[in-house]
């Protein structure tokens, strides 16, 4: 399980927290909310890229700002919002990039085996000798999930994975990352923009408003006009389609 107790963070200004929760283990946990709510805020610090003001955040009982960054690469993976390469890789070398932190650069006949994987479970084998600038923007987003991947973590956290992504291509991604939680055995977190698409894959939601969370359960709980309207500040109707709550806004 991953916990963070009291974590905040401010720039200017506050943008999170104090807050404290916990993502669990299994499945996919989908974090919602408005522009500037904080969600990528708290990604990023979960995920050791950005260090928290005040407050922790544990991966299985490890630290993760104190806990050395290899070890913690061995049990969480995080895909940032924006992703820039200015050496000319291609789809294969950036895969590979995932296992550095298990062969610190010294490939193996497992690490080929697990970039292997990685490729075919994103469908990736016809591109994997294109260079990343010969790829359209959702094909280079399949790329970096798959370096993702490739890691073997049992943590996975994603800022915003469908970026870049048309409904059909974002119904793929989606597709692939419950079937990495489910046939993978892997604990998958995401920032996602769309609450249908959140209410449609997830097993728990999470909805952060003012650099705080609001609200935590599972899309049952969480898609429902009140709850909706207050995180966002716009009126919804919530509908029961194929079993699974889609929510439609309104003027």
């Amino acid at each position: 399980m991953i916990t963070f107790t009291g974590v905040g963070k401010s720039y200017d200004a506050p943008v999170l927290g104090p807050v404290s929760g916990s993502f669990r283990r299994g499945g996919i946990t989908s974090v919602i909310g408005p522009n500037g709510a904080g969600k990528s805020t708290l990604l990023t610090i979960v995920g050791r890229l950005a260090e928290p003001d005040t407050g922790t955040v544990t991966v299985d009982d490890l630290d993760v700002h104190r806990t050395k960054s290899a070890e913690i690469a061995l049990r969480l993976a995080v895909l940032r919002q924006e992703n820039h390469f200015t050496a000319r890789v291609t789809v294969r070398e950036l895969v590979s990039f995932g296992r550095f932190p298990h062969n610190g650069g010294r490939s193996s006949s497992a690490d080929v085996a697990a970039v292997d994987e990685a490729l075919e479970f994103l469908d990736l084998r016809a591109l994997e000798h294109r260079f990343l600038d010969q790829l359209s923007g959702g094909q280079r987003q399949r790329a970096f999930v798959a370096m993702v991947l490739a890691q073997d973590t049992e943590y996975v956290l994603l800022d915003e994975p469908l970026n870049n992504l048309d409904v059909r291509h974002s119904v793929a991604m989606m597709r692939l990352l419950r079937r990495a939680a489910d046939d993978l055995g892997k604990s998958i977190v995401l920032v996602v923009h769309d609450i249908n698409f959140a209410a449609a894959w997830s097993d728990r939601i999470v909805a952060v408003k003012d650099g705080l969370i609001v609200a935590d359960g599972t899309p049952a709980q969480i898609v429902r006009p009140e709850v909706l309207e207050d995180v966002f500040g716009t009126p919804f109707s919530v509908h029961e389609v194929g079993g699974r709550p889609v929510a439609v806004y309104y003027r």
